[in-house]
């Protein structure tokens, strides 16, 4: 193992889905197909896993409620080996489509049936694509209510499928402070925020990028990032559906061969664990934390104007 880059701990999650459960594959691959569709998640998991114990890692696991249905065993292995079990919604559908009884629905569906198999509580929700912005604030709210400490669902930057780029970069108070919201991690260059903790950024940016940038982080800004990948990112082998756009061939397909060898580095170079245990102090009393103006009375006025 490398020399680690910094004495500060970070936090390394994986969200657990499948290859066609993508938000960019709903046009190509229907929901109802998804149970005829040979599924791959959970042997990359299991690969995953095996990667986290030869370097003495713990992560949390967003994982989605449909993946954990069909592979029980692997959720429980997830616990059994130390790592936090959260929440992902049931079947990855974007928080910004649903309504908020639909949302409230499904996060709590997807927590109680989590805790069921795993034997855990579970804290912590990622919205899938990061959904959760200026439009959908009342999710915030409904989380709360159904009982999670934490959300890391909204990304403090601009993109043309999500963002909230007038976001804090770092924990804040939501839902009138009963939830602590932890946002991407994400870097200030060139007058806008850069993504800085993974996903296809990790695989565009080359590594000594990602490495520097995720340094800044630590060490001149004196705060912990949080890094987040997908199962199918280290899979260079997946399937690859037809009709796909080229921008999301890009996105999807590019450099997945030298996904694996970066983590490794990464893994190496950094000290990591869980999100309830890196950010624990921000969990415990998110009351404590800056509480910006959109993520109260805005709030409550969206989730009352939203309709059920």
């Amino acid at each position: 193992m490398s020399k680690q880059a910094t004495t500060r701990l970070n936090a390394m999650t994986v969200d657990v889905e499948d290859y066609f459960q993508v938000s960019a594959f709903e046009p190509h691959i229907k929901r109802s197909d998804w149970d005829t569709t040979p599924l791959r998640v959970q042997a990359n998991v299991e690969r995953i896993l095996d990667l986290f114990a030869e370097h003495g890692v713990k992560a949390t696991f967003f994982t989605l409620g449909w993946v954990a249905q069909r592979h029980p065993g692997m959720v429980q292995r997830i616990v059994a080996e130390g790592h936090e079990l959260a929440s992902h919604g049931w079947e990855h559908i974007r928080a910004n489509t649903q309504r908020p009884a639909e949302f409230a629905d499904d996060v709590r569906r997807t927590k109680a049936f989590l805790e069921d198999i795993g034997g855990v509580a579970v804290q912590g929700y990622r919205a899938a694509s990061y959904s959760i912005g200026r439009d959908n604030l009342w999710a915030l709210d409904a989380l709360a209510d159904a009982g999670y400490a934490y959300s890391s669902s909204i990304a403090p930057l601009r993109h043309d499928l999500y963002g909230m780029p007038e976001a804090p970069r770092f924990a804040f108070a939501a839902a009138s402070g009963r939830l602590a919201e932890i946002p991407v991690t994400t870097l200030p260059l060139a007058g806008r925020n850069i993504n800085c903790g993974g996903g296809g950024w990790f695989r565009l940016f080359p590594y000594a990028f990602s490495r520097w940038a995720l340094r800044c982080i630590n060490e001149r800004e004196q705060q912990s990032g949080h890094f987040y990948f997908h199962p199918w990112e280290i899979d260079p082998a997946q399937p690859r559906p037809e009709g796909l756009t080229a921008r999301t061939r890009f996105r999807h397909y590019l450099n997945l061969n030298r996904m694996q060898p970066r983590l490794q580095q990464l893994l190496a170079d950094f000290r990591w664990d869980r999100m309830d245990r890196v950010f624990a102090d921000a969990i415990a009393a998110p009351a404590g934390l800056q509480q910006p103006a959109f993520a109260t009375g805005q709030a409550n006025s969206l989730r009352g104007s939203a309709g059920a």
